[in-house]
Parts: structure tokens; C-alpha cells; sequence
């Protein structure tokens, strides 16, 4: 498998165990399904050259939104994987180990807190969310979450074992 495969399969993944994740714990708590029409709606307006708002409910809305979204989710998800495989190199794909994807997965929460929820007018590390410290404890168990699953997908590449 090349490098770029394993990529891939790395970063979608894990990517989709978060997911998975995310969506199990709103259950448990009885919270909706997270929505990425914002998020979509937030990177759609970066593309046009605005990164900060007040509110992203309030920004004029994108077409597509939602398929934005979860597009660039699963971008950025590869993109962490790709930092972990160009971290490790063909020696850690070879013979996975948990430092680096968890150091990688727990180390992402900052993007979230220091750019996404200030860009969508959520305050640094969602500080104007209505629950900020459920937010950031939910945040980081999920950052986690995708680092032990971008050692597990790397794993089932065969190569661990």
C-alpha cells in the first residue's frame, strides 16, 4: 500500500470512529447529532475571505452547507493522519505505535478552540457556548477518541502485527 493510501485510509477511518463517537455520546446524553451545516458554512466563508464572525447562524448562508461540512471534516481528518504518517514515516506505518497519533489526536483540539470556535463566534475554546466546559471536556474526549482510532486504522493496515 503507498503512502498516500494508508493516508487515507488512516485519516477516513479515524476519521469516521469519531464520528461514530461523537454521535454515541450526544445519544447517551440526549443531545442531537452534531450538525455540520455551521462548520460548512464557516469554511465556505473563509474561502470568501472572512474567518471571524460574531455569529455563524447569522453569516449569510451557503449552498450545499452541510455537504461542505462534512467534506472538509474528513479533509482535515486526513490531513491529521497525514501529519502522524509524515511524523512517523514508513517505520511507523511498519510497526504502529500510540505516541504519535494520540499526541497528534489530543493536540487537533487547539484548531477547534483557537480558530473554529472563535471564527464561528463561539469565544476562544467555546468560552460563549451555553455549557463552555462541557464543550471543551466533550472536545477533548472526542481529540482522543481520534487519536487512539488513527492507531487502531493504522493497525488493521496489517502492518502492526
Amino acid at each position: 500500500m503507498t503512502t498516500l493510501m494508508a493516508i487515507l485510509f488512516i485519516g477516513i477511518g479515524a476519521t469516521a470512529l469519531f464520528d461514530i463517537w461523537v454521535r454515541a455520546v450526544a445519544a447517551l446524553r440526549g443531545a442531537p447529532a452534531p450538525d455540520w451545516a455551521p462548520p460548512g458554512r464557516w469554511f465556505a466563508h473563509i474561502a470568501r475571505g472572512r474567518v471571524f464572525h460574531d455569529s455563524i447562524a447569522a453569516a449569510a448562508p451557503v449552498r450545499a452547507e452541510a455537504a461542505i461540512g462534512w467534506a472538509a471534516h474528513y479533509a482535515v481528518g486526513i490531513l491529521f493522519a497525514a501529519a502522524v504518517v509524515l511524523w512517523g514515516g514508513e517505520a511507523w506505518l511498519a510497526a504502529p505505535t500510540l505516541g504519535p497519533p494520540m499526541i497528534v489526536g489530543v493536540t487537533t483540539v487547539l484548531a477547534g478552540w483557537l480558530l473554529m470556535n472563535p471564527g464561528m463566534g463561539n469565544g476562544i475554546a467555546a468560552a460563549r457556548t451555553p455549557s463552555p466546559w462541557t464543550a471543551r471536556a466533550l472536545g477533548l474526549s472526542a481529540h482522543a477518541v481520534f487519536g487512539l482510532a488513527m492507531w487502531v486504522c493504522a493497525l488493521a493496515l496489517g502492518a502492526g502485527g
